[in-house]
């Protein structure tokens, strides 16, 4: 049945309404630096590198119930190096490597800005270039995120503080497996 076309009844819509308010859960990933090896203004899949254990940890998020979702600076679009679709492109290819081990990413928010860029329309300063909260904030919005039950993991400082800014629990990666700080991470805030 084609079911594409078919106007829900007031009672479907406001049953459906009702679930997406229901507050989720999510861990924000940074990109480059935690899924994947930080090779400078990174924008070809042909180039991305996993980390070890990135693979696992979102699939380790995605089984626990969790939003997996990818936050990342892109001052290479404000400074011409690469077009924003290439940022796209990166994710679709993550997207469909992972699809190959039943793992999943359900977003992506990134910033294209820079205040030094050279390409008028992203030189600027903005909410959403980390550790401003901007992109959270809009993902929290839009997915209805329970801040207090959420994460936010990153290699870098500025990621802890984007973390402590928007009230999400940081995890900071330095190295090693990604697959086991997240697993230890979410288990010790669960038992706590």
């Amino acid at each position: 049945m084609n079911t594409r076309n078919k106007k829900p009844s007031p009672l479907e819509k406001g049953n459906r309404e009702a679930v997406d308010e229901i507050p989720k859960r999510a861990v924000f990933f940074d990109r480059d630096g935690t899924l994947n090896f930080d090779i400078a203004y990174l924008h070809r899949p042909e180039d991305f590198i996993w980390l070890e254990g990135a693979k696992e940890a979102i699939k380790y998020v995605n089984d626990h119930g969790y939003l997996a979702i990818i936050v990342t600076n892109q001052s290479g679009v404000a400074r011409g190096y690469y077009p924003e679709s290439d940022v796209q492109c990166v994710y679709d290819w993550m997207n469909a490597e992972l699809q190959k081990m039943g793992a999943h990413l359900d977003a992506l928010y990134y910033c294209p800005h820079h205040p030094q860029g050279s390409i008028p329309a992203y030189t600027r300063t903005c909410n959403c270039r980390k550790p401003a909260t901007g992109l959270i904030d809009e993902a929290c919005a839009r997915f209805h995120i329970d801040r207090s039950a959420s994460y936010f993991v990153g290699d870098r400082d500025s990621d802890m503080l984007c973390a402590k800014n928007a009230g999400l629990t940081g995890l900071h990666y330095k190295g090693g497996s990604l697959y086991q700080l997240v697993k230890s991470g979410l288990a010790c805030k669960a038992s706590s």
